[in-house]
């Protein structure tokens, strides 16, 4: 590739930032994306944008990783980076501060007029003239918080939206779509400002510390406690591709389990006609069974998120196993498994059912493990038998109760299996009210805090 070396090594920085957040990428398709930048050019930014994500991404849910990251590795203005000591796009550090009233009059004007390309040197002007906070090197940075909340572009909402009646006699039904159209200009520049905030702070703090704390991570690494509502909904939109993914591993693994292993002494009885030389090994033929699962989750407010998940992709593997049952607890334990529709997963209305449904609280609506558990061995007794692999979700922490661990022990002498999934840091396990300990000592416990995570650990436990 001929190209400055500044450019090649922002690329693969920007390759090594996209593999450290989850996205696979090989080396063909880092050549591919050297290829594109050669082929498009530096000066149309946003063409260099989609034809490098069009070499680097398989699916355009990576978007939301590799939009930040190429902001940072190739900034807004940018001619060829760090060509000399602070960059062609780096701003004047003593640029003087913008007029409030004079700049929010032109993003009126540009909101009004739906310039993108002045919103994006105005994006630029208010951070410089309003993000800048600290005074000594330790301390000082650039924020797109307080720049928003100086300029409040929000409030001008009114303003371009009478502008642009004014030239158009929008009215009525338009005016409400105009209305929406104008937040959505509205919200660009936000996304604008934050970004340029960003680059700033890269600049001051190096590229790849910033892509690794500010970049969020492709979907399946999110961790299921701190995912927020719309990362809730994108989790859910991967519960039918993962659980195609492990249904073709289990049917693999279950055509390997029903040849067999090898009998040895019928084989060598076999191979007297051949000399001793066993040409034909004989296998003891298992009777394929096709297991039970069992599911104990906790469904309180701290991991709804990571029950409802765990629970949605069992749905979608219902026709796996000969039988599924599932309960949910918060302090009291109730069977939902009519809830769930066999072969189907519905992440829109499970939760909300289950909620509406079941019964699952008490006199006080905090986690109890140990009456849940108490509850399941005297309610459910037959639930778990000699072919039943129990999966327990939860946190482990029993809001300072008995963990009731004889019913513990009581469910692992009478289930084939028993794994307990903690959505929690292994390194939280025993903190606080955590009984994780306790129960780690009669089960498996595992960590599973994102999708990857959980989807690794179904494949391997799952039975056959």
């Amino acid at each position: 590739m001929n190209a400055p070396a500044g450019v090649t090594r922002r690329l693969t920085e920007l390759v090594g930032a996209l593999r450290s957040h989850g996205v696979r990428i090989g080396t063909g398709e880092t050549v591919d994306a050297a290829h594109a930048m050669e082929a498009l050019g530096l000066t149309d930014r946003e063409r260099l944008r989609e034809g490098l994500a069009a070499a680097l991404l398989h699916s355009t849910a990576q978007r939301r990783v590799f939009d930040p990251a190429f902001d940072l590795y190739f900034p807004r203005l940018a001619g060829v980076p760090e060509a000399g000591a602070a960059g062609a796009d780096a701003p004047a550090a003593d640029a003087p501060a913008a007029d409030r009233a004079e700049l929010r009059d032109r993003l009126a004007a540009a909101l009004a007029d739906d310039d993108t390309a002045l919103l994006a040197r105005l994006a630029v002007e208010a951070v410089d003239g309003f993000g800048r906070y600290g005074s000594s090197p330790g301390t000082d940075g650039w924020s797109s918080y307080q720049t928003l909340d100086r300029l409040r572009p929000q409030t001008l909402l009114a303003r371009a939206r009478d502008d642009v009646r004014a030239r158009t006699g929008a009215a009525g039904f338009t005016d409400r779509l105009l209305e929406d159209e104008i937040r959505r200009r509205i919200e660009a520049f936000r996304a604008l400002v934050a970004t340029e905030a960003r680059r700033r702070v890269a600049e001051r703090r190096g590229r790849d510390e910033i892509a690794r704390r500010a970049v969020a991570p492709t979907v399946d690494r999110v961790d299921f406690l701190f995912a927020g509502r719309d990362r809730l909904a994108e989790l859910r939109g991967v519960v039918q591709p993962l659980a195609r993914k492990l249904a073709t591993r289990l049917a693999a693994r279950r055509r390997r389990a029903a040849r067999g292993t090898i009998d040895l002494r019928r084989t060598l009885r076999a191979s007297l006609s051949t000399g001793g030389v066993p040409m034909r090994p004989v296998l003891r033929r298992r009777r394929p069974v096709r297991p039970e699962l069992v599911l104990l989750c906790d469904v309180s407010g701290s991991v709804s998120g990571f029950s409802d998940f765990t629970m949605l992709l069992v749905q979608a593997l219902h026709d796996q196993f000969s039988k599924v049952r599932v309960f949910v607890f918060v302090n009291r334990i109730d069977e939902v498994t009519g809830l769930l529709v066999r072969g189907a997963a519905d992440p829109a209305g499970l939760g909300a059912r289950i909620r509406a449904e079941a019964t699952l609280t008490g006199w006080h609506g905090s986690s109890d493990y140990g009456v849940a558990f108490g509850e399941f061995t005297e309610r459910y007794a037959d639930a778990a038998g000699s072919r039943s692999t129990v999966f327990v979700l939860g946190d482990a922490r029993t809001n300072m109760g008995d963990p009731n661990l004889p019913a513990v022990r009581h469910l692992c002498e009478r289930a084939r299996r028993v794994y307990w999934l903690n959505p929690e840091p292994r390194s939280q396990w025993g903190t606080g009210d955590s009984a994780a300990p306790e129960y780690a000592g009669l089960v498996e416990m595992y960590e599973c805090r994102n999708a990857r995570q959980l989807g690794d650990l179904i494949g391997r436990l799952l039975p056959v």
